[in-house]
Protein backbone atom coordinates (compact mmCIF):
# COMPACT_ATOMS: atom_id res chain seq x y z
CA UNK A 1 0.00 0.00 0.00
CA UNK A 2 1.77 3.51 -1.11
CA UNK A 3 1.52 5.82 1.68
CA UNK A 4 1.04 9.45 1.59
CA UNK A 5 3.75 11.69 3.30
CA UNK A 6 2.65 14.78 5.69
CA UNK A 7 3.83 17.09 3.47
CA UNK A 8 1.26 16.30 0.66
CA UNK A 9 -1.75 16.23 3.83
CA UNK A 10 -0.95 19.23 5.32
CA UNK A 11 -1.70 21.61 2.42
CA UNK A 12 -4.75 19.54 1.49
CA UNK A 13 -6.56 20.30 5.09
CA UNK A 14 -5.46 23.76 5.04
CA UNK A 15 -7.41 24.15 1.50
CA UNK A 16 -9.82 21.99 2.82
CA UNK A 17 -9.80 24.42 5.63
CA UNK A 18 -10.02 27.84 3.77
CA UNK A 19 -12.61 26.29 1.43
CA UNK A 20 -15.25 26.14 4.66
CA UNK A 21 -13.82 29.34 6.52
CA UNK A 22 -14.04 31.63 3.77
CA UNK A 23 -17.92 31.98 3.21
CA UNK A 24 -18.01 32.23 6.94
CA UNK A 25 -15.83 35.02 7.37
CA UNK A 26 -17.81 36.43 4.18
CA UNK A 27 -20.96 36.24 5.65
CA UNK A 28 -19.22 38.35 9.03
CA UNK A 29 -18.16 40.65 7.42
CA UNK A 30 -21.06 41.24 5.30
CA UNK A 31 -23.10 41.19 8.27
CA UNK A 32 -20.87 44.06 9.76
CA UNK A 33 -21.12 46.41 6.89
CA UNK A 34 -24.72 45.90 6.57
CA UNK A 35 -25.37 46.61 10.45
CA UNK A 36 -22.77 49.57 10.00
CA UNK A 37 -24.83 50.84 7.18
CA UNK A 38 -28.41 50.20 9.14
CA UNK A 39 -26.72 52.03 12.48
CA UNK A 40 -25.60 55.40 9.99
CA UNK A 41 -29.17 56.00 8.30
CA UNK A 42 -30.64 55.39 11.71
CA UNK A 43 -28.83 58.57 13.12
CA UNK A 44 -30.31 60.91 10.07
CA UNK A 45 -33.41 63.00 10.32
CA UNK A 46 -32.79 64.10 6.87
CA UNK A 47 -30.58 64.12 4.18
CA UNK A 48 -29.69 66.08 0.65
CA UNK A 49 -27.84 64.65 -2.06
CA UNK A 50 -27.37 65.40 -5.63
CA UNK A 51 -28.32 62.43 -7.47
CA UNK A 52 -26.85 61.35 -11.62
CA UNK A 53 -29.34 58.67 -13.02
CA UNK A 54 -27.51 56.99 -15.97
CA UNK A 55 -30.28 54.35 -18.25
CA UNK A 56 -27.92 52.12 -20.31
CA UNK A 57 -28.57 51.31 -24.13
CA UNK A 58 -27.53 47.97 -25.58
CA UNK A 59 -24.71 49.88 -27.22
CA UNK A 60 -23.10 51.24 -23.92
CA UNK A 61 -24.28 54.61 -24.78
CA UNK A 62 -26.71 56.60 -22.03
CA UNK A 63 -29.41 58.82 -21.01
CA UNK A 64 -28.75 60.91 -18.13
CA UNK A 65 -30.82 62.67 -15.72
CA UNK A 66 -29.32 65.14 -12.56
CA UNK A 67 -31.93 66.27 -9.97
CA UNK A 68 -30.91 67.68 -6.35
CA UNK A 69 -33.22 64.64 -3.67
CA UNK A 70 -34.21 66.25 -0.64
CA UNK A 71 -35.83 63.64 2.19
CA UNK A 72 -36.73 64.09 5.23
CA UNK A 73 -38.13 61.31 8.12
CA UNK A 74 -40.81 59.68 7.79
CA UNK A 75 -41.43 60.48 3.96
CA UNK A 76 -41.71 63.44 2.65
CA UNK A 77 -38.92 63.57 -0.84
CA UNK A 78 -38.64 66.16 -2.76
CA UNK A 79 -36.80 66.32 -6.49
CA UNK A 80 -35.66 69.64 -7.83
CA UNK A 81 -34.48 68.67 -11.56
CA UNK A 82 -30.88 70.54 -12.89
CA UNK A 83 -31.16 68.12 -16.43
CA UNK A 84 -32.65 67.53 -19.21
CA UNK A 85 -35.77 69.62 -17.22
CA UNK A 86 -33.89 71.85 -15.30
CA UNK A 87 -36.32 73.32 -12.81
CA UNK A 88 -38.87 70.99 -13.18
CA UNK A 89 -39.71 70.23 -9.18
CA UNK A 90 -41.64 66.79 -8.01
CA UNK A 91 -42.96 66.22 -4.21
CA UNK A 92 -44.21 63.26 -2.63
CA UNK A 93 -46.83 62.74 -0.65
CA UNK A 94 -49.11 65.17 -0.95
CA UNK A 95 -52.86 64.86 -0.07
CA UNK A 96 -54.16 61.14 -0.33
CA UNK A 97 -50.49 60.17 -1.08
CA UNK A 98 -50.21 61.68 -4.51
CA UNK A 99 -47.21 63.42 -6.33
CA UNK A 100 -47.51 67.10 -6.99
CA UNK A 101 -45.58 67.89 -10.32
CA UNK A 102 -44.63 71.42 -11.49
CA UNK A 103 -43.12 71.47 -15.06
CA UNK A 104 -40.25 73.08 -15.93
CA UNK A 105 -40.12 76.17 -18.68
CA UNK A 106 -43.02 78.33 -19.81
CA UNK A 107 -45.95 76.00 -17.92
CA UNK A 108 -43.67 76.35 -14.60
CA UNK A 109 -46.91 77.82 -13.08
CA UNK A 110 -49.17 74.55 -13.50
CA UNK A 111 -49.16 71.65 -11.30
CA UNK A 112 -49.90 68.18 -11.95
CA UNK A 113 -51.37 65.87 -9.18
CA UNK A 114 -49.99 62.33 -10.03
CA UNK A 115 -50.46 58.61 -7.86
CA UNK A 116 -46.63 57.16 -7.13
CA UNK A 117 -47.28 54.21 -9.59
CA UNK A 118 -48.27 56.36 -12.63
CA UNK A 119 -46.20 55.29 -15.56
CA UNK A 120 -44.92 59.11 -16.55
CA UNK A 121 -43.41 58.93 -13.18
CA UNK A 122 -42.35 55.20 -12.66
CA UNK A 123 -38.39 54.55 -14.37
CA UNK A 124 -37.85 51.44 -16.25
CA UNK A 125 -37.30 49.40 -13.80
CA UNK A 126 -40.30 49.65 -11.87
CA UNK A 127 -39.20 51.83 -9.20
CA UNK A 128 -41.68 54.48 -7.44
CA UNK A 129 -40.79 57.85 -6.29
CA UNK A 130 -41.76 56.36 -3.07
CA UNK A 131 -38.78 53.79 -3.50
CA UNK A 132 -36.15 55.95 -3.90
CA UNK A 133 -35.13 56.44 -0.46
CA UNK A 134 -31.48 55.43 1.24
CA UNK A 135 -33.48 52.98 3.62
CA UNK A 136 -34.84 51.01 1.31
CA UNK A 137 -31.66 50.99 -0.73
CA UNK A 138 -30.18 49.62 2.66
CA UNK A 139 -33.11 46.87 2.94
CA UNK A 140 -32.49 45.74 -0.60
CA UNK A 141 -28.95 45.82 -0.22
CA UNK A 142 -29.21 43.33 2.80
CA UNK A 143 -31.98 41.09 0.71
CA UNK A 144 -29.45 41.33 -2.50
CA UNK A 145 -26.68 39.23 0.08
CA UNK A 146 -28.64 37.01 2.13
CA UNK A 147 -32.61 35.75 1.39
CA UNK A 148 -32.63 36.92 -2.57
CA UNK A 149 -29.12 36.30 -3.40
CA UNK A 150 -28.22 34.34 -6.56
CA UNK A 151 -25.13 33.87 -6.61
CA UNK A 152 -21.57 34.45 -5.06
CA UNK A 153 -21.14 37.89 -2.93
CA UNK A 154 -17.89 39.75 -4.05
CA UNK A 155 -16.03 41.99 -1.57
CA UNK A 156 -13.67 44.84 -2.65
CA UNK A 157 -12.26 47.06 -0.13
CA UNK A 158 -10.50 50.34 -1.24
CA UNK A 159 -9.18 53.57 1.23
CA UNK A 160 -12.25 55.26 0.97
CA UNK A 161 -14.83 53.22 -0.40
CA UNK A 162 -16.32 49.65 -0.49
CA UNK A 163 -18.22 47.65 -3.65
CA UNK A 164 -20.46 45.00 -2.61
CA UNK A 165 -21.19 42.58 -6.02
CA UNK A 166 -23.56 40.15 -5.80
CA UNK A 167 -25.98 38.47 -8.50
CA UNK A 168 -29.80 38.88 -6.88
CA UNK A 169 -33.68 39.28 -7.53
CA UNK A 170 -34.13 42.42 -9.23
CA UNK A 171 -35.38 44.96 -6.32
CA UNK A 172 -38.60 46.04 -8.32
CA UNK A 173 -39.02 43.74 -11.36
CA UNK A 174 -40.39 40.22 -10.32
CA UNK A 175 -38.87 36.93 -11.67
CA UNK A 176 -35.92 39.15 -12.96
CA UNK A 177 -32.18 38.28 -11.52
CA UNK A 178 -29.68 41.58 -11.89
CA UNK A 179 -26.51 41.52 -11.09
CA UNK A 180 -26.09 44.66 -8.12
CA UNK A 181 -22.48 46.36 -7.41
CA UNK A 182 -23.33 48.55 -4.44
CA UNK A 183 -20.75 51.20 -3.76
CA UNK A 184 -20.06 52.11 -0.02
CA UNK A 185 -18.85 55.10 1.63
CA UNK A 186 -16.39 53.77 4.44
CA UNK A 187 -16.38 57.05 6.24
CA UNK A 188 -19.86 57.57 6.48
CA UNK A 189 -21.07 53.94 5.95
CA UNK A 190 -24.35 54.74 3.70
CA UNK A 191 -24.32 54.20 0.36
CA UNK A 192 -22.80 56.47 -2.28
CA UNK A 193 -23.99 54.37 -5.95
CA UNK A 194 -25.27 51.86 -7.38
CA UNK A 195 -24.55 49.98 -10.45
CA UNK A 196 -27.62 47.28 -12.54
CA UNK A 197 -26.65 44.89 -15.03
CA UNK A 198 -27.97 41.63 -16.51
CA UNK A 199 -26.52 38.21 -15.10
CA UNK A 200 -24.47 38.54 -18.36
CA UNK A 201 -23.02 41.64 -17.37
CA UNK A 202 -24.66 44.09 -19.88
CA UNK A 203 -25.05 47.53 -17.88
CA UNK A 204 -28.75 48.86 -17.58
CA UNK A 205 -28.37 51.45 -14.86
CA UNK A 206 -26.41 53.78 -12.79
CA UNK A 207 -26.97 55.65 -10.11
CA UNK A 208 -24.55 58.21 -8.11
CA UNK A 209 -25.29 60.23 -4.93
CA UNK A 210 -22.71 62.71 -4.70
CA UNK A 211 -22.11 65.79 -2.14
CA UNK A 212 -24.44 64.05 0.76
CA UNK A 213 -25.39 66.08 3.52
CA UNK A 214 -27.76 65.10 6.27
CA UNK A 215 -29.20 66.28 9.21
CA UNK A 216 -29.52 69.45 7.98
CA UNK A 217 -33.09 70.63 9.72
CA UNK A 218 -34.85 71.15 6.67
CA UNK A 219 -38.37 72.75 7.66
CA UNK A 220 -41.58 70.92 6.45
CA UNK A 221 -42.01 73.99 4.59
CA UNK A 222 -39.80 72.92 2.04
CA UNK A 223 -42.19 70.03 1.05
CA UNK A 224 -45.15 72.10 -0.13
CA UNK A 225 -44.97 73.40 -3.81
CA UNK A 226 -44.76 76.84 -2.85
CA UNK A 227 -42.32 76.34 -0.34
CA UNK A 228 -38.64 77.37 -0.34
Amino acid sequence: MRSVRCYTVIPVIVFSILVVACPLIMADETKNILERMEIAYGEIRDYQTLVELRNYREDGSFEAEEFLYTLKKPHWIRLDFKSPHSGMVIIYPYPRGRVVVRPSGFFHFLKFYLSPDDSRLVSRTGQRIDETDMGLLIENIRHSVTDHRRGPVDLVSEDRRLIIRALADDHFRKGVETRYAFTIDKDRWLPIGVSESTPEGRLERAIFFRDLRTNLTIPDSFFQMDGP
